[in-house]
């Protein structure tokens, strides 16, 4: 079904072409949404970074020297939120890690790869949907339907550059500032509707 029981629904295209089912029930409507933001929230970030999805809107984000200090740091932003959500790593997924992610309730794990012994691990839970995101996202548009017709836009995908960023402050921020505009900006980026994000510079604190 759709969003809501009431409501049906259909997947059309080659959306396991980006996104392998490796373990669980079939993907509903709202997981294919909530995989959709993950993906595009977790490729924001270079280093090792781990971001919890909850109703397509990010409830946590860390990056770290190792995917389970980012999971713990993404985690502790919303811990009542990540039951039930998404989660998301542009990192092969380690057993360590996945023990982690493992004691919370989750309804989806994607990563790019699993290493050897975490799918034994997670697939105790049945229902749980692992997923292999076999390549980077790729869209050309963003499509929307209206009221007689479809709306159309290019997707927000500006790169952001550090070198271009003006100061327009009487105090320009010191480089801990600095780093820590930059985290929340690429969550920011992401979160549906009116955007608040409080962050260091490796995880968010509050969204």
């Amino acid at each position: 079904y759709g969003e809501n029981p009431h409501q049906e629904a259909a997947l059309y295209g080659n959306f396991s072409g980006t996104f392998e089912k490796l373990h669980g029930k079939e993907l509903s409507y709202n997981n294919i949404v909530d995989i959709q933001a993950a993906a595009e929230l977790v490729g924001e970030f270079s280093d090792p970074t781990v971001v919890i999805i909850k109703h397509t809107n990010p409830c946590g984000a860390g990056s770290g020297p190792t995917l389970a200090q980012a999971y713990g740091k993404a985690f502790a932003t919303d811990t009542k939120s990540a039951f039930g959500g998404i989660v998301a790593v542009n990192r092969p997924l380690d057993l360590e890690t996945a023990r982690l992610i493992d004691g919370v309730f989750t309804e989806v794990v994607i990563a790019p790869q699993f290493e050897e012994g975490v799918l034994d691990l997670l697939k105790k839970k049945k229902d749980r949907r692992l997923i292999r995101q076999t390549r980077p996202l790729e869209r050309e548009l963003v499509i929307k339907q209206v009221a007689g017709g479809i709306l159309l836009q290019t997707p927000d995908d500006l790169p952001l550059v550090e070198e271009q960023l003006r100061v327009v402050t009487n105090r320009a921020p010191s480089e801990e500032e600095r780093a820590s505009m930059l985290f929340a900006w690429r969550v920011a980026k992401n979160v549906k509707s009116n955007a608040i994000v409080y962050a260091r510079r490796d995880r968010t604190i509050g969204i």
